[in-house]
């Protein structure tokens, strides 16, 4: 009888633990932050490589690069991407190796050994825009700019991140957040700072890339390049560069879920076959 009791004790008491401990789960805040009250969740952002039948938009791809190309590729590098890869993109070998050769890469000289650059070839990578870390630093307000081949996969909701960013620079002093509160002046940027809502720390060390209508200029046929328009094709692009091979992995995925169904179908029936006879006898 005793050992039921103390069993009971025990159950009781842990019983109250785990509701203390649900309780204070379910009412446990963050403390509040500037961070917290004035962070944006990124924007909607649709894009026709979305969902389980979604497909890239050559088009939309090569503008992209247009824009990574001449504004980007400035401070970014795309380390895990060659030239040669951009003939998924609609460009034709001529093309591929124009492009390469308008990009400087690091090379050896075959009679001094020493370090040099030359231009490009097809089976380079993107090189990076500085020589070094420091130089990198030194160039971008103490930041070293991140490589964005693997950004929007990197990043949470990666495109509409991506998007969101270079669409949301604000002015610190007229902003309000959706409460209608404004940033406090001790939280404004730093004079090398710029404001973001949509970034983490409110504060980034990057200028605004893309800030005026037409700063790229795309080819007849397309879209208006609006700064909106711009920020979606470079984050289409980027798309692109974390998984150029998403349409492929869509096309193959279909036909596995159908094998999977059928066997698990043919299981399910071989085992109502086995067993029929064995269920009759018990």
């Amino acid at each position: 009888m005793a050992r039921i009791l103390s069993i009971l004790v025990g159950l009781f008491f842990t019983a109250g633990l785990t509701w203390s401990l649900l309780v204070g789960l379910f009412n446990f805040e963050m403390p509040h932050s500037v961070e917290k009250d004035f962070h944006k969740h990124p924007k909607e952002l649709h894009l026709s490589s979305d969902g389980a039948f979604g497909k890239f938009d050559r088009q939309q791809l090569q503008r992209g690069f247009q824009v990574y190309k001449e504004v980007c590729s400035a401070c970014h590098s795309l380390r895990l991407v060659a030239f040669r890869d951009l003939a998924a993109l609609g460009y034709n070998e001529a093309e591929v190796k124009a492009i390469a050769k308008g990009f400087q890469v690091p090379g050896i000289d075959p009679a001094t050994g020493e370090v040099n650059s030359r231009p490009g070839i097809a089976t380079d990578y993107f090189p990076k825009p500085f020589a070094n870390d420091i130089a990198a630093r030194a160039a971008n307000n103490n930041a070293i700019p991140p490589d964005l081949s693997l950004m929007t996969k990197a990043r949470h909701d990666g495109p509409a991140y991506v998007y969101s960013l270079l669409t949301g620079y604000a002015d610190p002093a007229t902003y309000k957040n959706e409460q209608g509160k404004a940033l406090p002046k001790e939280n404004y940027p730093p004079a090398t700072g710029h404001f973001n809502p949509y970034f983490a720390n409110l504060n980034l060390a990057m200028a605004p890339p893309l800030t005026s209508e037409g700063q790229v200029q795309y080819g007849e046929g397309s879209p208006k390049p609006t700064v909106d328009q711009m920020a979606r094709d470079v984050a289409a692009f980027l798309v692109w560069t974390a998984e150029p091979k998403l349409e492929k992995r869509k096309q193959t995925g279909w036909p596995v879920l159908g094998f999977l169904l059928f066997a698990t179908i043919l299981g399910f029936l071989a085992f109502k076959n086995v067993w029929a006879d064995k269920k009759k006898k018990a």
